[in-house]
């Protein structure tokens, strides 16, 4: 009994090691989310991506790099460009985007296992995208993505995150208390869709960390030839990310043990890669397109998935870029609590996460429909029975 309360604490103790380290990189990661939200009206958005081409497809990437980086809100807003006349290939560029080019992913992976993955998370998105548009003929026919597109249109969307509706220019933005308030709310918008998320992936990582390291050289060929342990390992890192249903910054620290535990580079990549395909967010693109369109952009995905994180691996060998050196150790990856710059970033952070907290609370009430906070000064009053109650503006076709 005392070794499972002992495995059990210390599974707990890494998890919260690991959150303290990276704590003030996502909030940080998400208030940047939350402006670039709450401050470019999404009606440009969805005239910016109508239609289908190079340009439409790079201003979707361009897009997706600035929003937030929840999955799911990922390819609820695809969706809806989808039904307003986006290509497919530019809904998914934008899926693509917004879970690979964001701020807090780049920062957390630096934070937790090094620079060269954030750095290969970019160039592996960018590589997706274009393997996705170049490819995306050999999945699906100008047919199908028409059918597709109808089921998108009968389909209606979970939740929408929170945009502004004031025209400020940005420097009125940064003093005005309407403007903030909307940052506030789309920063607890995407908290509340991803704590579950990230709270596992923390939890995910304590606890695979004390299977060992005998475990991962089961799991993983690591005595094979370079090339057949990457494309083994580049194999099963995306089908590690579907069964464990994390999905977004929570496989982060799932990787950083992976990483550790003896995985190869590509293998790290192409595990981070699959946030997009995780068993959850299957269903629900079958949901929103049909099953057959669902199968084939989830195929091509994780083909892409693969050849990203090994092209990555190849660039990255070539050019020097791999990391090198032992790989970090379990009190690496978990860190400490200290008296050094972390302390100071994270107790910044806790008032930050705070302040925006609290500016919900004193300007916001809470959306019937889905339950989350949105300003009162844009909600909708309804008088029923000579009692008020506020709703939240809809967005027509979204």
């Amino acid at each position: 009994m005392s070794g499972v309360l002992d495995v059990l604490w210390m599974g707990l103790k890494d998890a919260f090691l690991m959150a303290y380290e990276v704590w003030w990189a996502l909030v940080i990661g998400f208030a940047i989310s939350a402006i670039v939200q709450a401050w470019v009206p999404r009606e440009r958005i969805q005239a910016a991506l109508s239609g289908s081409g190079v340009r439409p497809i790079a201003k979707a990437t361009g897009l997706g790099a600035a929003s937030s980086s929840c999955s799911y809100a990922a390819i609820a807003i695809a969706k809806s460009l989808f039904q307003k006349g986006a290509s497919a290939s530019s809904a998914l560029a934008f899926q693509f985007a917004s879970t690979n080019l964001v701020w807090e992913l780049g920062l957390v992976l630096w934070v937790l296992i090094g620079w060269q993955f954030a750095l290969a998370e970019y160039v592996g998105g960018i590589i997706m995208i274009i393997l996705m548009a170049v490819s995306l003929r050999l999945f699906v026919s100008r047919e199908l993505e028409a059918q597709a597109r109808e089921h998108a249109q009968d389909a209606d969307s979970d939740h929408q995150h929170h945009t502004a509706g004031e025209q400020f220019t940005w420097r009125q933005r940064l003093t005005n208390p309407s403007a903030w308030s909307d940052v506030a709310h789309n920063f607890r918008g995407d908290w509340q869709m991803l704590w579950k998320e990230i709270t596992i992936g923390f939890l995910l990582a304590g606890f695979v960390a004390q299977l060992g390291d005998g475990f991962f050289n089961a799991l993983f060929i690591t005595s094979a030839p370079a090339g057949v342990q990457t494309i083994e390992n580049v194999l099963v890192g995306p089908v590690i990310a579907v069964l464990s249903f994390v999905c977004s910054v929570g496989n982060v620290p799932l990787a950083a043990v992976l990483w550790s535990g003896g995985i190869s580079f590509a293998g790290v990549m192409a595990f981070i890669f699959a946030d997009l395909i995780v068993l959850p967010i299957i269903a629900v693109y079958r949901k929103y397109y049909g099953t057959k369109f669902a199968l084939r952009i989830v195929a091509l995905m994780f083909i892409t998935m693969v050849i990203a994180g090994l092209l990555v691996d190849g660039l990255f060998s070539a050019t020097g870029l791999l990391p090198t050196g032992p790989r970090p150790s379990r009190g690496d990856v978990f860190g400490t609590i200290s008296i050094n710059y972390k302390l100071v970033l994270n107790v910044v952070a806790v008032f930050v996460f705070g302040a925006l907290f609290w500016l919900t609370a004193r300007r916001g009430v809470t959306d019937p429909v889905c339950g989350m906070k949105v300003d009162r000064a844009k909600a909708v009053t309804a008088e029923h029975d000579a009692h008020s109650r506020h709703r939240a503006p809809q967005e027509t076709g979204t």
